[in-house]
């Protein structure tokens, strides 16, 4: 049934927005990292608000603390024994790309480790792989909070 309501909202959303269907091979790494980095803000945003009303200033606060460059290299240390040979791929495409600009207050491996990340989340949510990209966040964050 999960793997339904994934084909269901994919479909859906190509259909109405008239999207067409791209092989996600095909998407460079910072491509995959841009997106990646939206869905993984949605995800820990909808964590964070799960956790009761309160002010804004403090669920940005909440959030902030988690998406920043630094916790997502901390997370991606963990998730390395985890990862399939083609998410490794992905994983060290996104690290390994050529950015622009920097993390302000981040160190450079961690910007890249954390650029390799936001790419494997956007690989595994644009490919429908939304369980597995979901249970390598759910290892990454009980690392941070074993820390």
């Amino acid at each position: 049934m999960e793997k339904d309501v994934e084909c269901r909202f994919d479909s859906y959303m190509q259909e109405i927005f008239q999207m067409q269907e791209v092989d996600v091979k095909t998407y460079s790494p910072l491509a995959l990292a841009y997106i990646g980095d939206s869905v993984f803000d949605l995800i820990i945003k909808s964590i964070v608000v799960n956790g009761g009303n309160r002010q804004v200033r403090k669920l940005h606060g909440q959030t902030s603390m988690i998406v920043q460059a630094s916790s997502q290299s901390e997370m991606m240390r963990a998730l390395q024994e985890h990862l399939t040979p083609e998410e490794h791929l992905i994983y060290r495409r996104g690290r390994n790309s050529r950015t622009v600009t920097t993390a302000k207050n981040q160190t450079v491996t961690d910007y890249r480790r954390a650029t390799g990340f936001e790419a494997l989340i956007g690989y595994l949510y644009l490919s429908g792989e939304w369980k597995r990209m979901l249970d390598l966040i759910k290892i990454g964050l009980d690392h941070l909070r074993e820390k």
